[in-house]
């Protein structure tokens, strides 16, 4: 989870949750937009990369994209740090 001063940073989170989503199925962001239109959502591999880059995305799209990656369980807690030693 991404706190700066105490105040949780939304936009990073959210954007954290669909990218180990996408890393943990070998998706890209081509992929997802295949799926996406399959499911009759349109959007292109450009539209998904810059709503990952900003951050800013609706909820809507967070839930669609879930979907159709085939998601059941979100996990909100943050990641464990990787302790620079084991890389």
């Amino acid at each position: 989870m991404q706190v700066y001063s105490g105040v949780m940073n939304w936009e990073n989170e959210a954007r954290r949750i669909v990218r180990v989503e996408l890393v943990s199925r070998s998706l890209t962001y081509a992929k997802l937009a295949t799926r996406l239109k399959k499911a009759g959502i349109e959007e292109t591999e450009r539209s998904i990369a810059n709503k990952m880059s900003r951050g800013t995305f609706s909820f809507i799209f967070f839930l669609q994209c879930m979907k159709v990656m085939g998601v059941k369980t979100i996990n909100l807690e943050p990641p464990k740090d990787v302790d620079s030693k084991s890389r």
